[in-house]
């Protein structure tokens, strides 16, 4: 009746081997290190680096523990801060000749001291939040005015396109801060430009105004065009520092939305402001141009005559020069999606670009009037500019089009997140920064696991002394369950923060109450007469769908602010939800194997040691010695 298979056995001997080896890096700590990312979008960093970041350390005469490529970045760690710093300016030294413009980052961080065999495994310790393990908090605010001018800029266009198709002849059209001024000649041109214009372009309100012997036409974003333009701005803001900070190998970072125009950016474990601000920073713009093969052009790429009026000279990643037009065809805000792939005659990996409407329309005249030449597609991080690729366009281009030759599947995975990053749709600045110490952090930690341990021995204390052996069984269920519970934080890397622990304490709590209802469902069937063996397992069972039922109740709550919070809140619901888990399966399935264990073997059971049982009636006495 009380004795589970030994299958049953295997299956809670082996959930808690996974749990004790998942559960252990987070009991190791970490150790201050060196992490080295790529300074510029189109240098990628490999394992190629960690014999050049090895011979720095050599020179310097450095000892780091380790030294290893993970996660798009190289780490080196080390046993104590001074030398951490030390090497810190050994490596910039050696990987960045030229500081003012470094190829690399080299930035503080902190990393796991777990043993190689616990990484071996992908046993790793769990995120901490910035409340916990130190880091930089940045609030930018986003510069909506300059959307709104970005966007004026691009209806320019937009309608000196349209007047020029339709053949509408005006005499000039200016932009007056987001305001745009079209000078018609007449009354009939007039009415000709407001037909052309009114339908394709509904987000703009119409003006007219005489000036001299002219009639101006003024164009202004209606006011609800104006509030989605700025969200976008302030969403594409966010993607792209998500893609940025993403490539750069920062674990965890936290970006979002904070009111209408900021932007709350917090990164755990990175000490250095000045390096976090490099990384903020790092926000580039996306560019499309023609390619000037001129001859005055190829000989200026030679080296042996003058750039051209109105071109530019760039570097291709493979140092060749090339020849750009200054004039802009397309940037990052008309680009929606780049994703790498294969060609589907060559099966050669190939990047697939999509435009919006706009930048399609663009695409199909540019490309039509210049088949056969090539497109560069550049990016620009801090007023410099690198070549990411320079196509030949092949035919007349749409919406969707794509760029091949000689490319990698990693190449083209590598360039697509670059184009994917994309450009700020508006600038930001940092109007405040905080940096959290790792001694904070430390002490928020020792105060947060004080509370769970000192929580966890006041409810075996008393499960002890009330349930006696079942107590002792509860309570070992319950360090089961937080075992459990530590390992899927880990397996899953979340993110460990104040609002967690709090979640962990709660969730002690509330996995003892399933223990507690088993403990007096058996007390009420030993009062009601029945044999210890039939109490345990008529307990169990009709406990069972109480226990389901409160959980579920309370699992729901859980998923509801999983869904609808963010932040602190969400935190908690992750660690809250999780605990619901596993307590379910500590509370009912761990105990009472542990019960069965202890005392199923035995047939003739005639006591339990489940504390005194109180018969009804005046004679009350208690059915168990304990």
């Amino acid at each position: 009746m009380n004795r589970y298979p030994w299958w049953k056995y295997a299956i809670l001997a082996i959930a808690m081997v996974v749990g004790l080896v998942y559960t252990l890096p987070n009991f190791f700590g970490e150790a201050p290190a060196v992490q080295i990312s790529s300074g510029k979008a189109t240098l990628k960093v490999d394992n190629a680096l960690v014999p050049r970041v090895e011979q720095a350390l050599q020179a310097a005469g450095l000892q780091a523990d380790f030294v290893q490529f993970e996660g798009g970045s190289v780490r080196a760690r080390f046993q104590d801060t001074d030398t951490q710093l030390t090497a810190r300016d050994a490596i910039a030294a050696a990987l960045n000749p030229d500081p003012n413009d470094p190829s690399y980052v080299v930035a503080l961080n902190l990393v796991s001291r777990s043993p190689a065999w616990l990484t071996a495994l992908h046993a790793l310790p769990m995120y901490l939040g910035l409340d916990l393990r130190g880091g930089v908090h940045f609030l930018m605010q986003v510069d909506m005015q300059a959307a709104l001018t970005k966007r004026a800029e691009a209806l320019t266009g937009d309608i000196r396109v349209l007047l020029r198709d339709r053949n509408v002849r005006h005499a000039g059209i200016t932009r007056d801060g987001n305001a745009i001024e079209i000078r018609l000649r007449d009354a009939a041109t007039l009415e000709a430009a407001r037909t052309v214009l009114a339908e394709p372009l509904p987000e703009l309100q119409w003006s007219e105004a005489p000036r001299g012997s002219d009639i101006i036409l003024t164009a202004t974003l209606r006011p609800e065009a104006a509030r989605v333009v700025q969200d976008q701005a302030l969403k594409q803001n966010i993607t792209t520092l998500h893609n940025r900070i993403n490539e750069l190998g920062v674990s965890e970072p936290v970006i979002q939305q904070q009111g209408a125009d900021r932007v709350v950016v917090q990164l755990p474990g990175v000490q250095d402001t000045a390096k976090a601000k490099d990384i903020i920073g790092r926000t580039a713009t996306l560019e499309l141009r023609l390619v000037d093969d001129s001859a005055q052009a190829q000989a200026a790429a030679a080296g042996s005559g003058p750039v051209p009026f109105g071109t530019e000279r760039f570097v291709e990643r493979g140092g060749a020069p090339l020849i750009v037009k200054r004039q802009v065809v397309l940037t990052g805000e008309n680009l929606t999606d780049a994703q790498a792939g294969f060609d589907g005659q060559t099966q050669e990996p190939v990047i697939n670009l999509t435009v919006d409407a706009k930048g399609a329309r663009i695409m199909r005249d540019v490309s039509r009037e210049n088949v056969g030449k090539r497109m560069a597609i550049l990016l620009f991080e801090k007023g410099r500019g690198e070549v990411i690729t320079a196509p030949v366009i092949r035919s007349e281009l749409g919406a969707r089009f794509q760029i091949s030759g000689q490319l990698t599947t990693q190449e083209a995975n590598d360039q697509a997140l670059l184009l994917r990053a994309g450009s700020l749709a508006a600038p930001m600045e940092i109007v405040e920064e905080r940096t959290i110490g790792p001694s904070l952090g430390a002490e928020n930690i020792a105060k947060g696991f004080d509370s769970v341990i000192y929580g966890f021995a006041a409810i075996a204390a008393f499960m002890c002394a009330y349930y006696m052996l079942f107590g002792v069984f509860s309570t070992l269920a319950l360090s089961v369950n937080l075992l459990l519970l530590m390992a899927l934080l880990s397996m899953l890397q979340a993110t460990l923060t104040l609002p967690g622990i709090a979640a962990i304490a709660l969730t002690l709590g509330m996995a003892i109450d399933a223990n507690v209802l088993i403990n007096e469902r058996v007390r009420e069937e030993l009062r009601a007469g029945a044999s210890p063996q039939t109490a345990i397992h008529t307990g169990y069972e009709r406990a069972w769908g109480t226990i389901l039922d409160s959980n579920i109740t309370t699992l729901i709550a859980g998923v509801a602010l999983l869904a609808f919070g963010s932040g602190p809140v969400r935190g908690f619901a992750v660690v809250h939800c999780l605990g619901i888990l596993t307590s379910m399966f500590s509370a009912v399935l761990f105990s009472r194997g542990l019960v069965n264990l202890w005392y199923g073997r035995q047939k003739k059971l005639k006591s339990v040691s489940i504390g005194t049982v109180w018969r009804p009636g005046a004679d009350r006495a208690p059915a168990t010695p304990s």
